[in-house]
């Protein structure tokens, strides 16, 4: 009796900017780059979203105590 589902893994493909690939012109002595993962400009999108945030809540905290007495 066959099996109804296969035993092998399914690839999942990962969300990634892909880049063309860099040409090798000679010994390199850096090492490999890795590809930058979506993830990762995400996070940094929100952590200077955040920072932004916390600068125009400081500002208008200053502004208040400037103004009110």
């Amino acid at each position: 009796m066959p099996r109804a589902l296969t035993s092998r893994r399914i690839p999942r493909h990962h969300l990634m900017i892909h880049r063309r690939p860099q040409r090798r012109t000679g010994a390199s002595t850096r090492p490999a780059a890795t590809p930058v993962r979506l993830s990762d400009l995400i996070l940094g999108l929100l952590g200077v979203t955040l920072l932004g945030g916390l600068a125009l809540v400081a500002a208008a905290s200053l502004i208040g105590r400037a103004v009110a007495p």
